[in-house]
């Protein structure tokens, strides 16, 4: 069994009116989302997605693989009809980075899983590794040898994503599986928070506050003092304590088909257990420029 302690944060920023970021810290579903659009767009979407994911979170049964995929489907479907439903929500969509604790060939191993440029890091000895890889314009730039990872951040076009849920019928997320590691810390956070600090000061206060939700306060506070121009959200995790796994540090990829403001407490960089190729955006559904989250 594994036993799990976590908090989480959440800000709108200290230049945007609303918080369009939602987030959930319920076991076995850890998710952060950051919605887009505009005014309540991006926060009805955000809420869409959680909400499904709520709902995963209250079940009875262990998760699967599988049931998470579908959800994601789920909460892709709930959020691209709303908008087709409503002019006035046209356009919208949400990022998401989760972490789920599914069981897979009878063992209890994390599921993370992400679209857009949310992300999660995962912190064990010391050391800082982002799991998650962003759907975004200039992370294809860094890959292409364009630009550097440090000025990423800085770019001008470190905003516009090239996945989001909700945008098109169907949605390509990229999962991972980690064998659960007692000691190991989890960071959830949108852009608000990593477009704003480096990792080293994201590493330092992970590893300096022991509470998670002392750390989770933390790191709203330091994106804040840093400028706070989008609204910022986390949820951090932390593995107490875990059943006796593989001795190292390993990820596993599988062949998934799926069927298509402070909230309480409670990496080894995987293989992408499906690969998708990042997709555009319908120009009829956002504007030209791309979805800006």
């Amino acid at each position: 069994m594994i036993s799990t302690n976590w908090g989480a944060a959440t800000d709108a920023g200290l230049i945007r009116r609303d918080n369009e970021d939602a987030l959930l810290a319920q076991m076995p579903v850890f998710l952060v989302a950051d919605g887009m659009g505009g005014h309540a767009a991006g926060e009805v979407a955000a809420a869409l997605a959680v909400g499904q994911f709520a709902t995963l979170a209250a079940a009875e049964s262990d998760l699967g693989v599988e049931t998470v995929a579908r959800s994601i489907d789920e909460a892709n479907r709930l959020v691209y009809e709303t908008a087709a439903s409503r002019s006035e929500l046209r356009g919208m969509g949400t990022t998401v980075v989760g972490l789920a604790l599914v069981t897979d060939r009878d063992q209890e191993v994390w599921l993370v899983f992400n679209v857009g440029d949310s992300r999660l890091y995962r912190l064990h000895d010391g050391e800082l590794s982002q799991v998650t890889t962003d759907h975004s314009e200039v992370q294809e730039l860094m890959e292409r040898g364009a630009i550097s990872s440090d000025s990423m951040r800085h770019h001008p076009d470190r905003n516009v994503i090239t996945r989001a849920l909700g945008v098109a019928t169907a949605v390509e997320p990229d999962f991972w599986l980690l064998p659960p590691v007692p000691g190991e810390r989890f960071l959830l956070a949108t852009d608000g928070l990593t477009g704003e600090i480096g990792d080293d000061d994201i590493r330092r206060t992970l590893s300096d506050e022991v509470e998670p939700a002392v750390a989770a306060t933390r790191l709203v506070e330091l994106a804040l003092q840093a400028g706070g121009h989008d609204n910022v959200t986390v949820v951090v995790v932390d593995v107490v304590a875990a059943t006796e796994g593989p001795e190292e540090d390993t990820a596993r990829g599988l062949d998934v088909k799926a069927e298509h403001d402070d909230v309480g407490e409670g990496r080894i960089p995987g293989r992408v257990l499906i690969d998708a190729v990042p997709t555009r955006f319908d120009e009829e559904v956002v504007p030209t420029a791309g979805p800006e989250d």
